[in-house]
């Protein structure tokens, strides 16, 4: 079953950025784009009242008009116009497509913050992957002399996590944009062993070993989908210090960054974003892809993450 590319709108300039780059990867992809707008209803509207289709949306109308003028070709496209709470709309028919794109600020809120509710709630609780594009301008620290630059994938790879799905889909949407892979692996530096209260001591570790053991993890992690994807070019970068500074250091030049969702626990069993991932949606350069962990003990299919096969 092909499932298609959804990007929601609502308007704003934010917004229909988001819905070129939908646009842009429903072709790349050859599947249906679905552009959704849902108005808010009033917080004392009836239940009834809420997830109720409407026949005119100017919104849509907007969009649909911008999408025909478009030159370049276009994807099969279907207009979504709905009412009720936006966070619940998406997360529910997420479960309806193979990417969800949403822009990092929407109409309402304050104009100042850098990433919209809406967003946020749609990376915690979206059932398929989810892009976040930003604002263009972002500025990130130039604290990495060997930074690498161009047209490329960035994911954040973990060597202490065993799930792969953002892996896996960082090697598809590589092999699809015919760009190079970046992963980029991070440890914690330097290390702090607390002594007595209000003071700590370093332990006697080398960096250059902590970096050493990290890189080889990073290489066992990356090996089986290398062999997978055998056309995708690997770079493996390997950091000190903290993942999210990291990330976004990264992220100016590269096309897409990616990174994972926290798994549920059976101690925390609500849905987490992750103090990384929301750093990152924050503060990248690049649009930021949040990826849905596999189910325990599941393993998709490669590729399918991206091609919105299943």
């Amino acid at each position: 079953m092909t499932l298609p590319v959804i990007a929601a709108v609502d308007g704003s300039e934010d917004s229909l950025r988001a819905l070129d780059w939908a646009v842009l990867t429903a072709l790349m992809r050859g599947v249906p784009l679905r552009v959704l707008h849902v108005r808010q209803y009033p917080a004392w509207a009836p239940p009834e009242f809420i997830a109720v289709d409407t026949a005119e949306d100017p919104v849509l109308d907007q969009v649909r008009a911008r999408i025909e003028r478009r030159e370049g070709g276009r994807p099969d496209v279907e207009y979504l116009s709905r009412v009720g709470s936006p966070g619940s709309v998406l997360a529910e028919v997420s479960t309806e497509g193979s990417l969800l794109v949403v822009g990092s600020r929407g109409r309402g809120g304050f104009a100042s913050l850098l990433l919209g509710s809406t967003g946020i709630a749609a990376a915690r609780d979206a059932h398929c992957p989810v892009v976040v594009v930003p604002r263009p301008g972002r500025q990130v620290p130039q604290d990495l002399a060997d930074a690498s630059v161009g047209p490329r994938v960035v994911v954040g790879l973990g060597v202490d996590h065993a799930g792969d799905a953002a892996l896996e889909f960082a090697f598809a949407e590589a092999e699809l944009r015919r760009v190079r892979l970046q992963a980029v692996a991070v440890y914690p530096w330097p290390p702090q062993m607390w002594a007595v209260p209000g003071e700590f001591s370093l332990p006697v570790i080398e960096e250059a070993g902590v970096a050493a053991e990290t890189r080889e993890l990073a290489e066992e992690r990356l090996a089986p989908l290398r062999e997978r994807h055998p056309r995708v070019e690997v770079d493996l970068a390997v950091d000190g210090g903290d993942a999210a500074g990291r990330l976004v250091a990264h992220s100016q030049d590269a096309e897409l960054v990616v990174v994972g969702r926290h798994q549920r626990r059976l101690l925390v069993p609500t849905r987490m974003v992750g103090s990384v991932t929301q750093a990152v949606l924050l503060h990248a350069a690049a649009p930021v892809a949040v990826v849905v962990p596999h189910p325990q003990g599941e393993t998709a299919h490669p590729g399918d993450e991206a091609t919105g096969r299943q």
